[in-house]
C-alpha cells in the first residue's frame, strides 16, 4: 500500500519588480509572476497560497499578461509552443536543464537520464529529477514531459494525475492536427 503525501502550498516569492496574476486553467487556478521583461515563476494549481501573496503587486506587465494569453492558448489547444521571454532563478546546472526542458518536442516524453545525457552529464539522473522538480516555470520548461527510464509517469509538483491530464491533452492536440502552433 502506497500513502499519498500531501503537497503543501508555497508563497511564490516575488523579486522587487515582480508582480503576479491568477490565471484560471481547465486544471484549475495557476500564479503567474514576473515583470516587465520576463516571466519568474508559475505556480500548478494547489501549489501555492494566495494569501501570502502581496495584493499591492497584482498586475499584468507585460511577461505574465503573455503568459496568461498563452496558457489560454495551449489549454485551448492553438499553442503547442511557448514563446516567452524567460528568468528562471536558479544554479548554472538546473538553468541547464530547464532549457533542455524546452526542446522536448510537444506531447513527447523524455527520460530523466536523457535529459541528463543532453546536458552533458550522464550519470546525473537523480540531479536532473532535482532540478526538474525545483522548476520555477513548469508547463512552459515542459518538466511534465519527463517520465520514467521505463516509461512510467514519476514525480511531478502539480501531482500525477495533473502530469497525466496535461500529457493526455498535448496528445490529444497533436493527434487532432494542423491546428495547432506556435505562439507568434
Amino acid at each position: 500500500m502506497t500513502t499519498k503525501r500531501a503537497r503543501t502550498p508555497t508563497t511564490p516569492m516575488l523579486a522587487s519588480t515582480d508582480q503576479w496574476r491568477v490565471v484560471p486553467t481547465p486544471v484549475g487556478e495557476m500564479v503567474v509572476g514576473g515583470d516587465e521583461e520576463s516571466l519568474h515563476f508559475l505556480h500548478l494549481p494547489d501549489s501555492f497560497d494566495p494569501r501570502g501573496l502581496d495584493p499591492d503587486r497584482r498586475g499584468a506587465p507585460a511577461a505574465v499578461a503573455a503568459a496568461a494569453e498563452q496558457l489560454d492558448g495551449y489549454f485551448r489547444g492553438t499553442l503547442t509552443r511557448f514563446d516567452l521571454p524567460l528568468d528562471p532563478a536558479g544554479s548554472e546546472f538546473q538553468r541547464r536543464v530547464w532549457w533542455a526542458l524546452a526542446d522536448i518536442p510537444y506531447a513527447a516524453t523524455e527520460s530523466y537520464g536523457s535529459v541528463a545525457a543532453r546536458v552533458g552529464s550522464p550519470r546525473a539522473c537523480r540531479a536532473v529529477g532535482l532540478a526538474n522538480g525545483r522548476n520555477p516555470i513548469p508547463l512552459v520548461l515542459p518538466c511534465h514531459r519527463v517520465i520514467g527510464a521505463d516509461g512510467t509517469l514519476t514525480g511531478y509538483g502539480g501531482g500525477l494525475s495533473l502530469k497525466r491530464r496535461l500529457l493526455d491533452h498535448e496528445r490529444r492536440v497533436a493527434a487532432s492536427g494542423p491546428r495547432s502552433r506556435r505562439a507568434s
